[in-house]
């Protein structure tokens, strides 16, 4: 059988990906809400939702964040990864029911790590909206395998 995954050696600087979109639902919230503990007022009360500058409930920033790890495995064959080296991440505008976000992701970094059998590769990443407005962005390091 051959293996589908893309080894440490395989990936270039510079690659670029692009996702396709996700529509953040009402469901996605109240199940993120009730996943994670946090019912804060602005992902969970409609009323006063509509009082505050946002005009309505917001999605979590954590719950963004995890759609793009999901949006980043659709937009590129699957790397050998060996685990989540690292993340610097904004949270830099709302998301509300129904925005479409994606995933544009770059490799601005590959480096050998002390162990022969991985390396670490860095991503900028940015999730926008339906309307091309940066709603998150940074950078994630990935523990990638070398290929044997």
């Amino acid at each position: 059988m051959v293996d589908p995954r893309r080894y440490f050696d395989e990936i270039e600087l510079g690659e670029e990906y692009e996702s396709p979109g996700r529509t953040v639902t009402e469901a996605d919230i109240v199940i993120f809400a009730g996943l994670s503990g946090d019912y804060n007022v602005l992902h969970t009360d409609a009323e006063f939702m509509k009082q505050t500058i946002f005009g309505e409930r917001i999605a979590h920033g954590l719950l963004c964040l995890a759609i793009q790890s999901g949006l980043f495995t659709r937009a590129t064959a699957p790397y050998a990864t060996l685990g989540f080296g690292g993340l610097r991440w904004k949270f830099k505008a709302p998301v509300k029911i129904g925005d479409t976000i994606r995933l544009r992701a770059k490799v601005v970094e590959k480096k050998d790590l002390d162990k022969p059998d991985r390396g670490q590769i860095t991503l900028d990443r940015t999730i926008l909206n339906q309307r091309d407005e940066v709603v998150q962005q940074g950078q994630t390091d990935l523990i990638v395998r070398k290929r044997p």
